[in-house]
Formats: structure tokens, C-alpha cells, sequence
């Protein structure tokens, strides 16, 4: 779990710091962080494989400081965490779609390598993907309708930050576990 939340931390910093419709601090922390932790992780020997949302983050992150910097108002407006959100959207979702969930890599390092070319060690990444994917989603159209309803709506836009990133951890943790079990019986 805690790996998520470091792989998360360049998104959650957006997060906070992106607030009234201004992204520059938020864009520019969010790329420093992507740098730094992606770095981190080349250096600790991390594969490409295992750092798609780190890439990923990075990228965004880049074009959104570059954004942010020469497009005057701010080029996401007070939209900026729905967008951010669904930038992660799309990404797990091309993971998918290209048959490369992005938690493989991930799941390869916390895994005996006997289990990495099995089906079931693809099914299990891709649902848990597919997890992540639909939160993303929902995260971003929930933050985007609260945005143009009820912007002012600080405890309901926290609470679906929090759940859309907290809830597919949890079933992160969880199914690996539970497929496991059933294996073994």
C-alpha cells in the first residue's frame, strides 16, 4: 500500500495545492516529485514495466507546468483536479487496452518470478488495472460535476479525492489476497 501512495504522492500534492482554479504551484510540485521519485526508482533498479504512472505522471506534469506558465487564465481552470484524475484514467486504461496493465510491473516485484508468466497472475493484474481505471474514472466525473455544480463544495470534492484513490488501494491489498485463498483451497 504504501508504494501506491508514493506512486500517488506527485498527484495528491496537485491535489492540494491546486485549489480556486490556480495549478502553477500544484503543476510544478507535481513534476518536481514525478522527477525526483522516478529517478529514485531508476537508481533503485526499477524497470520501465514497473513505473508507467510514474512516466506517465511525468509527462502530464511537464505539459501542464509548460501549460500553466504560457496560457493565461490557467489552462484547466478550476477543473484541473478532474482532469488530473482522468489523465490517470486514460493511462490505466491504455494499459489495459494494449494488454499491459500498469500494476504488472509493480505486482513482478512483490512476487515469486515462478508466478509471473501465468494467466492468473495476468487476470489478477488486469482486474485489479481495471479497478484502479474505473475509480479514475469516476473520480474525475464526480469531481467534474462537483466543480460546475457545487464548487464550493470543499468536504464532498475531498471525500471523492480520498475514495477514488483509497478504495482501489484497499481492493488492491485485498484481492491479491482473497485470489490466493481460493487457490489455495
Amino acid at each position: 500500500m504504501i508504494r501506491y501512495v508514493r506512486t500517488f504522492l506527485p498527484w495528491i500534492a496537485f491535489a492540494v495545492l491546486s485549489t480556486n482554479g490556480e495549478s502553477r504551484y500544484g503543476a510544478v510540485t507535481g513534476l518536481a516529485l514525478s522527477a525526483v521519485l522516478l529517478a529514485a526508482d531508476r537508481r533503485a533498479g526499477r524497470g520501465w514495466d514497473e513505473l508507467v504512472i510514474e512516466v506517465s505522471s511525468g509527462l502530464f506534469f511537464a505539459g501542464l507546468v509548460i501549460a500553466a506558465f504560457t496560457i493565461s487564465p490557467a489552462p484547466l481552470g478550476e477543473y484541473g483536479p478532474a482532469a488530473s484524475v482522468g489523465w490517470l484514467a486514460i493511462t490505466a486504461w491504455l494499459s489495459l487496452a494494449i494488454r499491459r496493465p500498469f500494476t504488472l510491473g509493480i505486482a513482478r516485484g512483490q512476487t515469486p518470478p515462478e508466478v509471473h508468466g501465468t494467466p492468473l497472475f495476468y487476470r489478477v493484474n488486469a482486474i485489479i488495472t481495471a479497478v484502479w481505471a474505473a475509480a479514475f474514472t469516476l473520480n474525475a466525473a464526480g469531481l467534474a460535476v462537483l466543480f460546475a455544480v457545487a464548487p464550493h463544495a470543499t468536504a464532498a470534492i475531498v471525500s471523492v479525492k480520498i475514495c477514488g484513490f483509497a478504495l482501489p488501494a484497499l481492493f488492491t491489498v485485498q484481492y491479491p489476497k482473497i485470489v490466493r485463498a481460493r487457490y489455495a483451497a
